[in-house]
This record gives C-alpha cells, sequence and structure tokens, in this order.
C-alpha cells in the first residue's frame, strides 16, 4: 500500500492549488487548464480506454517497440540498478522492462494519481514479490530528488507515452533538464517520442468515433465541479481537437455551445458560444527535431527505434 505521508500530499492544500490554477488559467484571454488534472481516478481509467481505441495508434505502437526491443534498452542498466519511471499510470508498459531486469534493486513509480498507483503497486508487487516498489504521488515536474536511500546507484529513466509532448519545447527542454539531475550524470533515459504525420490521422486519434476522449476531456469540468464547487453544465460544453500546422501540435479544447456564465470562488467569467476552454497539446516531432532538444538539454542521443509506418519512436538519451 502507499505510505500515509504519500497520500497525504494529496490534502487541503493541493485543493487550494486546484482552485488557484483553475482561477488562474479561466482568468486568460485564452481560457485554459492544466492537462495534469485529467487523471483523476475516473480520468485515469478514462484515458485506459483511449490507448485501446483502434484510431489511437500511439500506445499500441510503442508498447509493440518496447516488447521487441526491452532488452537493448534496459542493456546499459547495471546489476543492482534503478528503474524510475516518470508519469507511470497504470504501469503496463513498464512490466516489459521489468522483465529484462531481473537483478534490478527497486522501481520508483512517480505519478500525480493515487489510485493508479495502488492499484499498479498491488499487480506488480504480485508478480514480482521480490522487487522493491516505491510509489510517489507527486507532479514528476516539481521533483527535486529521488528517495535517499537510492543515491549513487545507477538509475535508468522510462518517460513512456510522448508525455512531453504536452509541453511546450522551451517546458519540455527545462524538464529533460530536471531528468537530467535527477538521474545523475550517468542516468539514462528511455523516452517514447510521437512522431509528425499527416494531420487525418493525427486528428482521429484524438476524435475517436466512440466518444471516449470526449468524455476525457470533458471529465476535467466534473473534477471542478466535485473537488473544488459545482461551477460547469457540462452539457453546455463539447470537445474538439485540432492539429496546429503552424505549432505542430494537436490541440484539446472545450468549446462553449452557448454564451453563459459561471463563478469559481467567488471569481465570476463569461464565455461566448463558440469560445474555448485549451486544456491539452501534444507536439509531435522528428526524429532529429527531438534529437536536437534533447541536445540543447544536456542529452546525448545514443539510439532510436521506430516502427516500420514510422509513426512513433522510443529513444535512448545518455
Amino acid at each position: 500500500m502507499l505510505a500515509n505521508a504519500h497520500v497525504s500530499e494529496l490534502s487541503r492544500d493541493q485543493d487550494d492549488l486546484f482552485a488557484h490554477v483553475v482561477i488562474d488559467g479561466l482568468s486568460r484571454p485564452q481560457k485554459t487548464l492544466p492537462c495534469r488534472y485529467f487523471y483523476d481516478a475516473r480520468g485515469s481509467d478514462l484515458f485506459e480506454r483511449i490507448t485501446e481505441l483502434p484510431e489511437y495508434y500511439p500506445t499500441r505502437t510503442e508498447a509493440g517497440l518496447l516488447a521487441r526491443h526491452a532488452r537493448q534498452m534496459t542493456d546499459s542498466l547495471s546489476d543492482g540498478g534503478v528503474l524510475v519511471e516518470f508519469g507511470s499510470g497504470s504501469s503496463r508498459k513498464t512490466e516489459l522492462l521489468l522483465d529484462e531486469l531481473p537483478e534490478r534493486a527497486a522501481y520508483i513509480a512517480i505519478d500525480v494519481s493515487p489510485d493508479a498507483l495502488v492499484h499498479a503497486h498491488a499487480r506488480l508487487a504480485r508478480r514480482y514479490p521480490n522487487l522493491d516498489i516505491r510509489p510517489i504521488v507527486g507532479d514528476f515536474s516539481e521533483l527535486s530528488h529521488l528517495p535517499s536511500a537510492f543515491t549513487g546507484q545507477p538509475k535508468l529513466g522510462f518517460f513512456p507515452g510522448s508525455t512531453i509532448g504536452n509541453l511546450t519545447p522551451a517546458e519540455a527542454s527545462r524538464l529533460l533538464q530536471r531528468f537530467k539531475s535527477l538521474l545523475s550524470g550517468d542516468g539514462r533515459l528511455i523516452i517514447g517520442i510521437d512522431l509528425k504525420k499527416d494531420k487525418p490521422t493525427l486528428e482521429r486519434a484524438y476524435n475517436d468515433s466512440a466518444g471516449v476522449t470526449a468524455d476525457f476531456n470533458l471529465n476535467l469540468l466534473t473534477r471542478i465541479n466535485r473537488e473544488i464547487e459545482p461551477v460547469f453544465d457540462i452539457d453546455r460544453f463539447a470537445h474538439v481537437a485540432r492539429y496546429n500546422d503552424r505549432e505542430g501540435r494537436i490541440e484539446m479544447h472545450l468549446v462553449s455551445r452557448c454564451d453563459q456564465s459561471f463563478a469559481v470562488r467567488g471569481h465570476r467569467f463569461t464565455m461566448r458560444t463558440g469560445e474555448t476552454i485549451h486544456t491539452e497539446n501534444s507536439y509531435k516531432y522528428s526524429i532529429a527535431q527531438f534529437q536536437a532538444l534533447a541536445r540543447c538539454s544536456g542529452w546525448r542521443p545514443v539510439r532510436v527505434w521506430t516502427d516500420a509506418n514510422s509513426l512513433f519512436s522510443v529513444h535512448e538519451l545518455a
């Protein structure tokens, strides 16, 4: 089970921070809400469903790459090393790496969702009874250090899912620098990167016919209603995802279906019909673009693995 100290991080202070971030985002000319708040218990479950959709190629393509190349991806981690996953979620992909690390010392799983960590911890403890599993509830982008028990031990970072695409290139560079510091100078990083491709394929992946991604996006408003105060009439919003050619990214928005007003802790907001709340970006890179970003962030590109259709890539950085 997770330590009480970890769970307590999502306390009243975190609720106040959530409200502050919501108010700040809705006060901007382009209203915005941060995508890290997608992942409450229902949001995490909806995302797992998204990964199984026929239109959503990234998860199955990356999983295929991990299954075929896991031994190569982990061969730099010596016996007694530590696997550190940033944004672990269900930790399903992680098993592909753990299976190739029989002498691993520990697995550190970092995620904002305590529910996801609890379920992943229970499953992995059954599968790897001798594995030292250290769940950490928190935002990996704000993490300043790893558990002191593993200071000096070799580390392999794992950041799958092209999650770094949710950040602007400048933000992504800062996060890569943070990972470099957390993993120490000789640590390595295995990171998934979604590749540039045709616009229809990208937009289908984020506008699935079953409407699961729409539910995932709208659930952010449901979470605000539950955790802060009743604010939104969910039926007054619709999901839309579109590719921004100039920025090279998919953008997810919540579109107001009508003129409306609402308040969050005394702060009143209005929205016109068609006005949007920007909830997520997903930047797409060429291999050369991402390797250039990695170099500028203090990393050295080592190896890269891609699928036959060049949909997705997994990079090793040192």
